[in-house]
């Protein structure tokens, strides 16, 4: 057990230097570090210089590691990321300290930083240090930890061990586009780096370390309870990853916004939930699509070299030729347009996408606006716009769209009932686009485009985590029938759920709110009641007051109340898959 002073130290990121901040704790307080540590390669931090003096920064890095290890129990690990300028000299400080090192682990990920007049960088070293080489946290057993063997990926060998192996110390991004460059005794794992323009990414830090792999790291080398400690939060996705597997954390940021920001993530992040990311991509990951890909044998029997599309086979292929070019006039398109934005901010944006369209016109690509944005989703998701730095953030919390969230929803609903097929066919197309909007203006009027198309862009993103978070709760239980025009008197100031329902008792819609009053008010306010009542037959409401107001707990609460009463007006990704309800009725 910790001490009590020590105890209120966790579970928050500390402000300030973390040489200073660790300086107050205790020794022998903290199980696992992972320390993310500036490069000092020229990187643009908003606070700190990441250009010293050669000199300087080893004499700093030297401080920040003693301090590690002083906190750090006997028996504690010490993870390391580093680059190349430094690896072998922080290897070299950490030995001379004290630490142990028992891996030097290569991190190797395509779609890598460009250099001009170098090799590309395309890997990070990982160190693995412990305090005892004879006592320490290994967990090899765990079956999390092993992943598939040769002899079960490959073979299908029936004389191999079911649990699996450990893995290697060589981690691959998308080794299933390199069947034919490793062997199959090179047994790998990866964790596709989190670049611009993926989904992962948390918007506000450019460097951002993948969740699976910080979740392998401290499901193997720490117990549930145990203290993580990341002296370089940045993006917090260590004490993230620590608080979603069950660790305490403590996290220590000399950047005041991004102590702001990564707070804000862990507010929304409960212990249970999944790891962003395929656990084992290896199992789960599709090859990333190519022309030549077709054509190309099975994993386990193609034995063909690794070779590139050539020129001349560029050429000679007319089709491949214009799609190649048109691929890379887009890339380079929101490049110039996306001012450091996401790609679905640049789609959703209706100004940011005009702009992308004009960009797209005088560079005389083919296609319209629908094919770009289209055609753009797609180059992301293969991983061709991961060089494009993305570090704004869009600032539209929950809070933000607490107002206007359910009329995002039931236009996706209603836009999805007249045949859309998802919600980046509406936002691709700026007709659908437009239609989505009409929809959500008229039910909550007041807020921009982007704000409508953004808030259905945060409820897609977190249906999966509300129905898995939503097996877990204690049910609440909806309150009798009131009716609609004695809302305002009724409904107290507080976060909950709430039933729409009509004339005949049939569920219309579900919805959860920060404040019940605000929500129902603005909902049903004199301007939209007659709207309601007249294309639905709007009748009565019941709610739920919630013990906390959550954001992404509100949600899974809506989750089941969309699966246990099935209102024709709700996302319907909410309910699919929940198993049962917490949401009674009296």
């Amino acid at each position: 057990m910790q001490d009590a002073t020590s105890d209120r130290d966790l579970d928050r990121i500390q402000h300030g230097d973390c040489i200073a901040g660790l300086a107050k704790l205790p020794s022998g307080f903290v199980d696992l570090a992972f320390a993310d540590p500036p490069f000092n390669i020229g990187y643009e931090y908003d606070v700190y210089d990441d250009l010293k003096e050669r000199e300087e920064y080893l004499k700093w890095s030297k401080q920040w590691i003693s301090t590690v290890h002083r906190v750090l129990k006997p028996d504690g690990t010490f993870w390391l990321a580093i680059g190349d300028e430094y690896a072998a000299e922080l290897k070299t400080i950490c030995q001379e300290i004290g630490f142990q090192c028992r891996s030097w682990v290569v991190w190797y990920y395509t779609f890598g930083v460009n250099c001009t007049r170098k090799f590309s960088r395309s890997h990070a070293h990982l160190f693995y240090f412990v305090k005892d080489k004879r006592r320490f946290t290994f967990r090899e057993d765990d079956l999390q930890n092993r992943v598939p063997s040769a002899r079960q990926l490959v073979y299908a060998d029936a004389r191999a061990n079911p649990n699996g192996r450990l893995p290697d110390d060589t981690w691959i991004l998308r080794p299933q586009d390199l069947a034919d460059c490793f062997t199959a005794s090179e047994d790998t794992w990866y964790f596709p780096r989190v670049a611009g323009t993926f989904k992962e990414r948390a918007g506000f830090h450019g460097c951002q370390m993948p969740e699976q792999l910080l979740g392998r790291i401290i499901r193997t080398c720490s117990h549930e309870n145990d203290v993580v400690l990341d002296p370089f939060s940045g993006s917090a996705t260590t004490l993230v990853v620590a608080k979603k597997l069950g660790r305490r954390f403590l996290g220590l940021e000399i950047s005041g916004d991004y102590v702001r920001f990564g707070t804000g993530r862990l507010d929304l992040v409960r212990r249970g939930d999944p790891l962003e990311g395929a656990p084992e991509p290896l199992l789960s990951a599709p090859a990333t699509p190519t022309s030549r890909r077709s054509e190309r044998k099975s994993r386990a029997t193609s034995r063909r070299s690794c070779v590139a599309a050539r020129p001349t086979e560029v050429l000679e292929n007319p089709a491949l030729s214009i799609e190649a070019s048109v691929q890379h006039g887009l890339a380079e398109a929101f490049r110039r347009v996306s001012h450091g934005y996401s790609l679905d901010r640049v789609i959703a944006d209706p100004e940011l996408n005009a702009e992308l369209a004009d960009a797209c016109r005088r560079m005389a690509l083919p296609g319209d606006v629908r094919s770009w944005n289209r055609m753009l989703f797609r180059m992301r998701k293969a991983g061709m716009l991961a060089d494009i730095p993305t570090q704004q953030r869009t600032e539209i919390s929950w809070t933000d769209c607490d107002d206007y969230l359910f009329a995002s929803e039931i236009a996706l609903r209603q836009m999805i009932d007249q045949g859309c097929e998802s919600l980046d066919e509406i936002l691709c197309d700026p007709v659908l686009a437009q239609d989505f909007d009409r929809i959500a203006q008229a039910l909550a009027p007041g807020s921009s485009s982007l704000q409508y198309r953004w808030g259905a862009l945060k409820l897609r993103k977190e249906a999966k985590l509300a129905r898995t978070r939503a097996r877990v709760l204690t049910p609440l239980r909806l309150g009798k029938p009131i009716q609609i025009h004695d809302l305002g008197r009724s409904v107290p100031d507080t976060s909950g759920v709430y039933l729409v329902t009509g004339e005949t008792g049939k569920p219309i819609y579900g919805g959860e709110a920060l404040n019940l009053r605000r929500r129902l008010c603005k909902q049903f306010d004199s301007g939209r009641l007659g709207h309601w009542k007249m294309e639905w037959s709007a009748s009565s409401v019941r709610y739920a007051v919630s013990p906390e107001a959550n954001p992404t707990e509100l949600l899974a609460y809506q989750s089941f109340l969309v699966l246990k009463h099935h209102p024709n007006l709700n996302y319907l990704q909410l309910a699919v898959g929940a198993r049962r309800a917490p949401v009674a009725v009296a």
